[in-house]
């Protein structure tokens, strides 16, 4: 059970994790990404209680993340489909796993490889306007038309004023 809600939070980041940064949600979009989009084999795959696949389905269903759409209606079922928000999610988890490939591989080698055209998929971060790599050495922080002083972010404007003052 979650302790803090993001959802108030001055934060972009804090807001993005409300709704995707539970433990199980990049699992469930990655299965769903696979074609594993029906409640039972969500259930088998994963191994997590019903409820609790109930519970996070439901919060991203409310929040645009997968729709539902009625495969069977006696007895209901449903199966899980993209939104729009959710395929631009899929680079993000495709990112997180090659880091995790790189830094966290499990014992005998990742356990899946992306494709992208006719070459092995190697996700890096790349900036939308010039389309070189993204590292943190190479990144300047500075404030965005909504910052300021609020839960979530009440340090942060000053250490923007700083960080660009130290620059």
């Amino acid at each position: 059970m979650r302790q803090t809600s993001f959802a108030d939070m001055h934060c972009s980041l804090a807001r993005t994790l409300e709704v995707v940064g539970d433990w199980w949600t990049p699992l469930i979009l990655r299965d769903v990404y696979l074609g594993i989009d029906r409640f039972a084999d969500l259930v088998e795959d994963l191994g997590l209680s019903r409820n609790l696949l109930t519970d996070r389905l439901n919060g991203l269903v409310d929040n645009g993340i997968l729709r539902r759409e009625r495969y069977q209606e006696r007895p209901p079922r449903d199966r899980y489909a993209l939104t729009e928000a959710r395929q631009e999610l899929v680079p993000i988890l495709v990112a997180l796993t090659a880091w995790g490939d790189r830094w966290q591989t499990p014992e005998g080698g990742p356990p899946i490889r992306f494709r992208h055209g006719h070459h092995d998929a190697v996700p890096m971060v790349a900036c939308g306007a010039c389309g070189n790599q993204i590292t943190s050495d190479d990144l300047t922080p500075k404030p965005g038309p909504g910052g300021r002083q609020a839960p979530g972010t009440m340090l942060i404007p000053a250490r923007l004023i700083k960080f660009r003052e130290d620059m």
